[in-house]
């Protein structure tokens, strides 16, 4: 529950003194968003048998209908509506509401964490909002300027030529010297700027040089070939 919960509701989306490196205006920003949020969008549901006048009722996420004293969750910034316990859920992620604690917007009702995502970025390292007018954006997500950095030698990428390692970026030397593959033929790490082929579990620099027959040195690319014991050969 506790783990759902700061999942669900991150607390330096709300409290400043969960963000302890914010310039004074992102203080003052994230201040007044997080009351306006509280003030406009944050419910929590109520837990009750259906009454007699919603018989019948459909829930408002599946469609089925509840009958009189069947268990069902109402949201007063919702109107007289009902879900079935399960249906109570974040409208993007899915997952049921732990405390019944919701955000409603144009309707839906959402988890604190991805209600705030409709307005403000997140950052993919800190995992707080972004406040600043600029921020980088790579791969799908978001990064505040100063933490978009190498995932192992911290220097920042800001400009720079980078490489995804899962999920985070890498920078060039420490992908070529920490992960590269070794070619087989060579011995070469393959960089991050070269092309690769992959056979069997086996890597290849793609160049005609590397990918080829071990004895005719026919270049292999696009062509039928066969690998014993790590070796390529031509049909």
């Amino acid at each position: 529950r506790a783990r759902a919960l700061l999942q669900q509701l991150p607390p330096q989306d709300c409290d400043e003194r969960y963000c302890p490196d914010l310039a004074e205006e992102e203080r003052r920003q994230l201040r007044a968003f997080s009351a306006r949020r509280r003030q406009e969008a944050l419910g929590q549901g109520l837990a009750c048998p259906v009454p007699g006048p919603c018989h019948g009722c459909p829930c408002r996420k599946c469609g089925r209908r509840l009958n009189k004293g069947d268990p069902g969750i109402s949201a007063s910034r919702l109107g007289d509506q009902f879900w079935h316990p399960s249906c109570f859920s974040c409208h993007f992620c899915h997952q049921q509401l732990v405390d019944l604690i919701y955000f409603q917007q144009d309707g839906r009702i959402y988890c604190g964490r991805h209600h705030a995502e409709l307005f403000r970025p997140r950052c993919a390292s800190c995992d707080q909002l972004i406040f600043m007018e600029e921020c980088i954006e790579a791969e799908g997500r978001r990064w505040h300027l100063e933490h978009f950095c190498c995932l192992e030698c911290d220097e920042p990428l800001r400009g720079q030529r980078y490489v995804m390692r899962s999920g985070r970026p890498c920078c060039r030397g420490c992908f070529e010297s920490l992960f590269a593959e070794p070619c087989q033929a060579c011995g070469d790490p393959i960089g991050a700027d070269s092309e690769e082929v992959t056979h069997q579990g086996l890597h290849w620099h793609a160049r005609a040089s590397c990918f080829c027959c071990s004895l005719c040195r026919k270049a292999l690319r696009g062509q039928p070939l066969t690998c014993r014991r790590g070796r390529l050969f031509c049909s």
